[in-house]
């Protein structure tokens, strides 16, 4: 089986060939959606908090979107935060307006499906992406406090609908590798997809809500989530077990050596791209739990009024 990884330069998210070079890109990793089919498109809209760095750009999503629509194909665009909807959390960062004019809509995950775990156990996921006929997953290049970095795997995360996410923490967390199990069963669980990373301003020190930027400069698309994985870790120099999710792979018998059409992750010096020092436990102590929830019920409760 070919595993290629197409990775480009760009610049900035000003650049007027952004749109062009996205478009290029999904082209490139297969992405060509037949008139009227439904199409998910996952971004990374991790929480209303500072989302011009912890979001995935609105610029890089709506060029995809544009992309897409030139197929005519019936898109969607949603996640399920740590904090809020996916609404909120799209008009915080500004894609509401990025996408207006676009025959695009944003939804919110809601009806979730019951997903079985590989370990044992099941997790709810949104039923909006598993009856997708494709998904465009766009996760943003960060780090991440207990996963190392969170990339194209751990995006498909957010298809876990609500407070899910934060319970599966606490049940599937310090348990050896039930938490990234879950997580790969959640992912391997898509329909087919097509992986492309916003990673022209990254995110280091810490994350996946607080950190630095990093002017990486690189967007990257693969048909497979952890083909590009294992490409963004070679850009830092990392083997594809550096991390758990990346262990995960190994395991499965999920990694092999990519190829490299366009730019090699050598082409991309990150010198100075700090990684957490040490990873924090999976699963939260049980007043952060408590106080999470309630902030999610907070902004949720503050961006409905602001809708009204």
């Amino acid at each position: 089986m070919s595993r290629t990884v197409y990775l480009d330069h760009a610049p900035d998210y000003e650049s007027p060939g952004l749109d062009a070079a996205v478009g290029r890109l999904l082209e490139l990793a297969g992405c060509r959606p037949s008139r009227g089919q439904r199409v998910l498109v996952k971004p990374n809209l991790v929480a209303p908090s500072n989302p011009g760095l912890t979001c995935t750009r609105p610029e890089v999503v709506r060029a995809a979107c544009r992309y897409l629509a030139d197929f005519g194909a019936h898109v969607l665009v949603g996640d399920s935060p740590a904090f809020g909807t996916g609404r909120i959390v799209a008009r915080a960062c500004g894609m509401d307006k990025a996408l207006a004019g676009l025959p695009v809509r944003l939804v919110n995950f809601t009806r979730p499906r019951q997903l079985p775990l590989t370990l044992g156990g099941s997790i709810g996921v949104a039923s909006l992406a598993l009856d997708a006929d494709l998904l465009v997953n766009i996760p943003r290049f960060k780090v991440h406090d207990q996963m190392l970095l969170t990339l194209a795997v751990k995006n498909t995360f957010g298809c876990v609908t609500g407070f899910r996410k934060a319970l599966a923490h606490q049940v599937h967390g310090e348990k050896g590798t039930r938490f990234e199990s879950m997580i790969m069963d959640v992912c391997r669980a898509m329909p087919p997809s097509v992986n492309l990373v916003d990673g022209v301003v990254a995110m280091h020190v810490s994350g996946p809500a607080t950190g630095k930027p990093y002017p990486l400069g690189l967007l990257g698309a693969a048909a497979n989530p952890v083909d590009l994985d294992c490409a963004l870790h070679a850009v830092l120099g990392l083997p594809p077990d550096a991390t758990p999710l990346g262990r995960e792979a190994v395991l499965r018998g999920l990694t092999g050596d990519v190829s490299y059409p366009l730019k090699r992750p050598q082409d991309f010096p990150a010198e100075g791209f700090v990684l957490p020092a040490a990873l924090a436990n999976v699963a939260f102590k049980p007043v952060r739990f408590v106080k999470g929830r309630i902030k999610s019920l907070y902004v949720r409760l503050c961006g409905s009024a602001k809708k009204s």
